[in-house]
């Protein structure tokens, strides 16, 4: 049994989750390796997050003289990567925060599997102090971790030297992404970007994709390659063009002058839906999404009818709110639904103290002092604690994270909602007014809408997918004022019928009709015979030449 599969069987889960441990699988950890050992003057080896040594196990098995430093932060994996590297001289461990030490060391060689930890779970500002004075490069105040590992390790890089970082892909496709991309390009330094596919995980108990970054300081600097890899024998593609570099090829190439760092780089090696059809416009010119209502401690906030009971809490205290996304069944929520929550003592209120002079009010709000409540990283910033944001009721919901196309639900309750949703709320222009809720609603049910949402998603492991309120809002759709008014009667009319039946046929023919009005027949003709290849070049093409 490997060291991976001692430690990960003798160490709570809870323990390998706070420091973010997912450790690479050897067959990746061997092709990173390789990366590194084509560079023929590689002598000096940096893995900023050491773990269990998997990369310096696996360098030292090709290459004997290397002298390796590695840095960790949990004393209970480094006492374990201490004793297994305890004889080996060319080791050097050291138990401190990676991103606060040895700055101004330079490597031949830098190999990692960085940390991937929510926002919420580090110092973020305090590391982003650090980066900018070293780089003097500003970047977004929600930056992850994982990123910032890569940036300082790009600093660190010799000339002549070689990184491989295996990150999540998310970066590629998220609004804190744009620099750290802008940053790649810059420094000059993205060879290949492989981006593993999502329909296995290559980690097994990690919720995010994954990408192999393979970067170089040398003078191979005016091509960027980019290749899906989409299973594990795909893993060879990896192998070839290490071998070939700096002559090898990706399955996309782009000058980095092509590439945009304001954009999600998905266009660039994914086919785009939305190429398929004309007359497109911004979500945001019919909708603006924003999140939901953030509490900051649901458990505090959120009320059930016996908690209620139980605390003495008045109703002009309780904002009803849908606070889960299993209460919500179809696409469709109405006041009968939200009624049967309360019948049956689920989750249905949130609790607002806010300007009540209520005894019992006061109480609870003293109750949530008393457990720290208010000491918590949202209630904190808020005056008082335990107001709430200001969210009116959204007409239209739409889900965060999905597994088969983006879910809109019309909110006939018209009720609060928790993070769990987006609030959509239709935009009052003049536009708008031609354009009744029930046609946008109508529109959003049908596939043809989800198709064209998916060129925004961001992906997660396991097939799941996520939008967040600037992903919706900058998403195409279809400019629904182009419909004849013959179109939108029908298109109601069949939309009256689903509601009433819930039968799928009707929004099939809803979809059918926004189909024939709005296909591009030119791209969908060169689409339809296209290799997977020819098609992303299309889609990248169609992508310059609408820019906006």
């Amino acid at each position: 049994m490997d060291i991976e599969k001692i430690y990960t069987k003798k160490t709570a889960l809870e323990h390998r989750k706070e420091f973010a441990q997912f450790f690479t699988p050897q067959p990746i950890a061997n092709l990173m390796a390789d990366w590194l050992l084509g560079n023929e003057s590689l002598k000096t080896v940096l893995e900023p997050a050491f773990g269990l040594g998997i990369f310096s196990r696996t360098l030292f098995k090709k290459k004997k003289n290397l002298k390796i430093k590695g840095f960790d932060i949990d004393e209970n994996i480094f006492k374990d990567a201490s004793d297994f590297f305890k004889e080996n001289q060319n080791v050097s461990l050291n138990l401190e925060d990676y991103m606060y030490n040895g700055w101004k060391n330079k490597y031949d060689g830098i190999i990692c599997n960085p940390p991937y930890l929510k926002f919420h779970d580090y110092d973020n500002k305090e590391i982003l102090k650090e980066v900018e004075s070293y780089l003097k490069f500003k970047f977004n105040g929600f930056t992850n971790l994982y990123t910032l590992f890569l940036l300082k390790s790009i600093f660190q890089l010799k000339k002549g030297g070689r990184i491989a970082y295996i990150i999540p892909s998310e970066f590629l496709n998220s609004d804190y992404g744009k620099l750290v991309k802008e940053y790649l390009l810059k420094t000059k330094t993205l060879r290949h970007l492989f981006v593993i596919d999502f329909k296995e995980n290559v980690f097994d108990d990690a919720m995010t994709t994954a990408s192999i970054l393979l970067l170089a300081n040398d003078e191979h600097n005016s091509e960027i390659e980019i290749t899906n890899i989409q299973s594990k024998s795909d893993l060879q593609l990896i192998e070839g063009y290490i071998s070939s570099y700096p002559n090898a090829k990706g399955e996309f190439t782009y000058k980095p002058s092509e590439l945009d760092a304001s954009v999600k780089w998905r266009q660039y090696y994914q086919v785009q839906n939305s190429i398929n059809y004309k007359n497109l416009v911004p979500f945001s010119t019919y909708a603006k999404v924003v999140r939901g209502i953030a509490t900051g401690a649901n458990e505090y906030f959120t009320f059930r009818k016996s908690k209620a009971e139980k605390h003495s809490i008045p109703n002009e205290n309780l904002l009803p709110c849908i606070c889960k996304s299993k209460d919500v069944k179809g696409n469709f929520f109405t006041k009968s639904n939200y009624e049967s929550l309360i019948e049956n003592d689920e989750l249905a209120y949130l609790f607002n103290g806010k300007d009540s002079e209520n005894k019992m009010v006061t109480e609870y709000i003293v109750l949530g002092e008393n457990e720290k409540v208010n000491e918590k990283y949202l209630t904190k910033k808020r005056k008082p604690w335990y107001s709430l944001e200001n969210r009116p009721p959204a007409p239209i919901w739409v889900s965060v994270f999905n597994r088969n196309g983006v879910k809109f639900i019309r909110n006939e309750a018209n009720i609060s909602n928790l993070t769990t949703f987006h609030c959509v709320y239709p935009t009052n222009s003049d536009l708008f007014s031609d354009v009744p809720i029930d046609l946008l609603f109508a529109y959003l049910l049908t596939d043809v809408a989800k198709e064209i949402f998916s060129d925004n998603r961001r992906e997660y492991g396991n097939g799941l997918k996520k939008f967040e309120p600037n992903d919706l809002n900058k998403s195409k759709m279809l400019d629904l004022s182009k419909l004849s008014q013959e179109q939108v009667e029908r298109i109601l009319n069949l939309y009256s019928d689903f509601k009433d039946t819930k039968e799928e046929q009707y929004i099939k023919q809803i979809d059918e009709i926004l189909r024939l009005e709005f296909t591009n027949a030119k791209s969908h003709t060169h689409l339809q015979f296209a290799t997977a290849k020819t098609q992303a070049k299309i889609a990248k093409e169609y992508v310059f030449a609408n820019a906006e």
